[in-house]
């Protein structure tokens, strides 16, 4: 019998994308570790690991100061009912500043465990920064683009 049922995993990833949209819409990122068991583990390959909700409060605010309004729509889901964990790929994406429907951006693959009550017990991304982010985020920037902040240092580059 599956650990939760496809209607389930696909809830818990809508709830999860909505939290996401207002975090950007507002720009306060401090909600997203609150989508997290208190134990949380989170790998971020660019970043390092994160054990625990408030240490991904803290790496969130911090990675997300310089694009607050950076979105991170997915393109495709894949569930495994048995494991509870959810695989997608999210793109993070900056629109233009001044031409509403043009975006930059670059993709990586999560993957999501879900413990129940709207709550995941560990997120993994996987993509490469160092090599995506520097082109999507420089031609926004030549196009007007504002970082409010210096990005915060790569463990991992």
């Amino acid at each position: 019998m599956p650990r939760f049922t496809r209607d389930e995993l696909m809830a818990a990833l809508d709830h999860y994308t909505k939290v996401v949209e207002v975090c950007s819409s507002t720009g306060d990122w401090a909600p997203f570790a609150d989508l997290f068991t208190e134990d949380v583990h989170y790998i971020e390959h660019a970043y390092g690991e994160m054990h625990g909700r408030e240490a991904v409060r803290e790496w969130i605010v911090g990675v997300m100061k310089p694009f607050p309004h950076m979105r991170f729509p997915h393109t495709w889901v894949a569930l495994d009912e048995d494991n509870g964990a959810i695989v997608t790929e999210i793109r993070n994406v900056l629109d233009h500043p001044t031409e509403p429907g043009r975006e930059f951006g670059f993709p990586n693959v999560t993957r999501l465990v879900y413990a129940g009550d709207n709550l995941f017990s560990s997120e993994e991304d996987v993509y490469n920064p160092s090599r995506d982010a520097p082109r999507a985020i420089g031609e926004w920037l030549k196009v007007g683009g504002v970082m409010l902040s210096e990005p915060p240092t790569m463990k991992h580059s």
